[in-house]
C-alpha cells in the first residue's frame, strides 16, 4: 500500500492492482461520555493520549473508493446534508478533487445505517447522488433505513446476510453489534487485504489501546466488542490493513500486536 497522491479532501493509494482513494465527508465532536467500559458505564477517567477539542472528542468522517481501473465500488458516502453541519458532507467536493465522475458509480456498499454513512446516496437538493446507481450493498439487518428521503433507492437494494462477494476482489463480511447489519469489506489485491470497516472504532487514539471500551451507540455493546477484537486480530496478519470511517483522514493504517491491546501506524499524515 503506498500513497500516491492526495488533496485537502482526498488522499490515494496504490494497492497492488487497485486504487483506494479516501474520501473526506468532514468531521463531528462528540462528548467522551459516550464512550462505555465493560460494564456498559461511562468511562471514569479518559487517558491523557485521547485529543480533545473543546470537551469533545472530534471524530473524523471517511468514505473510499476502490477501482481496478475498470470496475469501482464506493464504500460509504457520507452525510450530505442529514445532520445541517457544515462540517460534514464533503464528500462530493472530495469526489471532484479525486477526478473520481460521480456517473460513473455504480456499486455502493455500505458499512452500516446510520446518518454520517448512508445519507450520502442523496445530494443536499434531494436528487440521487448517483445518477447510474445500479447496487447498494448492505447488511440486512439495517435495510430498514430505506424511508424517507431514502426511499428511492430501495429497488437497488442488496441485502447481506452471509458471506458473500460482491466484485472480483470485494467480499462483504457481516459484524453485527454497533447495528444488526454492521458490514466490513474485505478488498483484496496481489499485495494483500484492506478491511474497510464502518464504526468498529470510533475513537482510535483509545480504542487500539483499549479494545474492550466500547460506545453508547453500539446496539449491542457486547456483540460489537468481539466483532472488534476478532477484526483486529485478523489485521495484525502480514500484508493487512484497514480503512476505518471513524479514522483520522485519511483513514488508512496498519495494526500491529501492543501489550494487552494494539498499535496503529497511518500510512499518510493527517488530511482537513
Amino acid at each position: 500500500m503506498r500513497l500516491i497522491s492526495s488533496g485537502r479532501h482526498h488522499a490515494t493509494f496504490e494497492f497492488g492492482g487497485l486504487q483506494v482513494i479516501s474520501l473526506r465527508d468532514g468531521y463531528i465532536d462528540m462528548p467522551p461520555t459516550r464512550l462505555r467500559d465493560e460494564d456498559g458505564c461511562t468511562l471514569d477517567d479518559l487517558p491523557a493520549a485521547v485529543p480533545l477539542v473543546g470537551d469533545n472528542l472530534r471524530l473524523s468522517v471517511n468514505a473510499f473508493f476502490v477501482t481496478d481501473g475498470t470496475r469501482s465500488v464506493l464504500i460509504d458516502t457520507g452525510a450530505s446534508n442529514a445532520w445541517h453541519d457544515p462540517n460534514m458532507g464533503l464528500i462530493y467536493d472530495a469526489l471532484d478533487e479525486a477526478g473520481i465522475d460521480r456517473a460513473h458509480v455504480t456499486d455502493v456498499a455500505i458499512t452500516h445505517k446510520h446518518e454520517d454513512h448512508v445519507s450520502g446516496l442523496i445530494a443536499p437538493d434531494g436528487s440521487e447522488a448517483f445518477t447510474n446507481l445500479e447496487r447498494v450493498w448492505i447488511g440486512a439487518g439495517d435495510t430498514s433505513v430505506f424511508t424517507g428521503r431514502l426511499e428511492p433507492i430501495r429497488d437497488r437494494v442488496v441485502p447481506v446476510s452471509e458471506k458473500v462477494a460482491i466484485n472480483d476482489w470485494t467480499t462483504a463480511i457481516p459484524t453485527p453489534g454497533h447495528t444488526p447489519g454492521h458490514t466490513v469489506y474485505d478488498v483484496r489485491s496481489g499485495t494483500g487485504h484492506l478491511l474497510a470497516w464502518g464504526d468498529t472504532v470510533h475513537v482510535p487514539t483509545l480504542q487500539f489501546d483499549q479494545p474492550n471500551v466500547s460506545w453508547e451507540l453500539d446496539g449491542d455493546q457486547s456483540q460489537a466488542r468481539a466483532a472488534r477484537a476478532a477484526l483486529l486480530q485478523q489485521l495484525t496478519q502480514p500484508h493487512h490493513f484497514v480503512a476505518g470511517a471513524h479514522l483520522d483522514s485519511p483513514g488508512i493504517a496498519r495494526v500491529t500486536p501492543s501489550g494487552d491491546g494494539y498499535a496503529l501506524e497511518y500510512l499518510a499524515p493527517p488530511i482537513g
